[in-house]
């Protein structure tokens, strides 16, 4: 075997790894982190930077999750049910496929959709979890759209619907159900769907809406860390759905972001659509070294503290984007606020988010809920670079993918830059 010829084979699996790592598969794409290096999205976005838009067969707020040249996203009719799940050329918007699931109407907040849950992939299969109030299904299609397992993990009895998307981590469909009445977080294998473990809850107050976080402490196992208001923050192994540690009476509201690691600081938010919200970090625990988890700070600010969105981290900063409209900057170990600024939108008194903030080259696009895309500096000092709008109410966060943005409304889909 020629030298070259081994290096390369020696070198596939790192390179294969490195190519999964920079499809945007997930809700908040790679790792969760909603940061993505593409260099080819202007920072002043205008209408020549459109490459296309869609109608879309139906309405819905999951983002648009992508694998090679296919990207997947779902849709609904609110008034008379089913699930579409749609796969979309991303070069041109062309439909691809659709295929056509049963779910029954059911009441809702107004504010959530049949379509909330983004699917999560691997280089093989689409993932997508959807709910009524007598039944949850899970089912895996192949990126050619043909169906390999579907499960019903049972009732999903909640006050607003469900929304919790699924992750993959270490081989494992990991998602969150919990819920009203009974809670669990359960790990399916994705050849299959059979349960590889489920983690019974307590049974909560009211349902959490947040995916699955993975903490990586030097040295130490990896954690998946969840919230909930009965809950507060709590860590279970990835191997085998064990608790590891937990936090419970840190807050006294519905939680709906994911949480946010930033190194071994992890904090999540509860509150309601009428306010009361705040925010509490905590210090991880490491169990096999013994070390318990401890309260690191809090932000008690109502207005300040993101209720759907989650906050996005780089560096030694974490971005803060709150459903009411202020953009704010923390020291993420500490909690020290460096800036508090509301961004405007129209000349009226501020926006609403429900999208997630997300870094593409070192900028912050923050997406309000009437189509008005911020870009904004990253780093200590607050400044908007560029205002763009699209036409449509967005609930979704942004995807990047090869180089292009993608925006999601209730309606259309969106290609820019690249």
């Amino acid at each position: 075997m020629k030298l070259s010829r081994l290096a390369f084979l020696l070198a596939l699996p790192a390179l294969i790894s490195h190519a999964s790592a920079q499809e945007w598969a997930r809700f908040r794409g790679a790792g969760g982190t909603a940061i993505s290096k593409a260099t080819t999205i202007p920072t002043k976005i205008s209408a020549g930077d459109v490459n296309w838009s869609v109608v879309l067969p139906g309405t819905g707020h999951s983002s648009p999750v992508a694998w090679g040249d296919r990207m997947f996203l779902t849709t609904c009719s609110e008034s008379e049910g089913g699930l579409k799940i749609l796969c979309i050329n991303p070069a041109n918007g062309g439909m691809i496929w659709s295929q056509d699931l049963t779910l029954n109407p059911f009441r809702k907040h107004r504010y959530n959709s049949l379509a909330s849950a983004t699917p999560v992939l691997d280089d093989k299969h689409v993932y997508v979890g959807f709910s009524e109030p007598k039944k949850y299904t899970f089912v895996a299609l192949t990126h050619d759209g043909k169906k390999v397992w579907e499960r019903d993990l049972g009732p999903f009895v909640s006050q607003h619907g469900s929304g919790a998307s699924p992750v993959l981590h270490d081989g494992k469909i990991i998602l969150n159900s919990i819920k009203d009445d009974d809670s669990f977080v359960i790990a399916l294998n994705p050849k299959d769907g059979r349960t590889i473990w489920k983690h019974q809850r307590p049974v909560n107050a009211v349902a959490a809406y947040g995916s699955a976080s993975v903490y990586q402490p030097k040295g130490g196992q990896a954690q998946l860390l969840f919230t909930s208001q009965a809950d507060g923050i709590f860590s279970l192994n990835p191997k085998d759905g064990k608790l590891l540690w937990q936090m419970p009476g840190l807050y006294t509201k519905r939680s709906a972001c994911s949480v946010t690691v930033a190194g071994d600081i992890a904090f999540g938010s509860c509150g309601s659509g009428g306010g009361g919200n705040y925010i509490r970090a905590v210090r991880a625990g490491i169990p096999e070294k013994g070390i318990k988890p401890s309260l690191a700070w809090e932000i008690r600010r109502s207005s300040l503290s993101p209720y759907v969105p989650t906050p996005v981290v780089q560096g030694k900063y974490a971005y803060l984007l709150s459903d009411a409209g202020f953009l704010s900057c923390i020291n993420h170990q500490t909690g020290e606020q460096i800036y508090a600024e509301r961004l405007n939108t129209d000349g009226r008194r501020g926006a609403n988010f429900f999208a997630s903030p997300v870094i593409i080259d070192n900028r912050l696009f923050c997406l309000t809920t009437n189509g008005k895309l911020y870009i904004c500096a990253t780093g200590p000092q607050y400044k908007v670079l560029s205002e763009f709008k699209v036409d449509g109410t967005c609930h979704a966060t942004p995807a990047v993918h090869r180089g292009r943005l993608y925006i999601r409304t209730t309606e259309k889909l969106y290609s820019i830059g690249g």
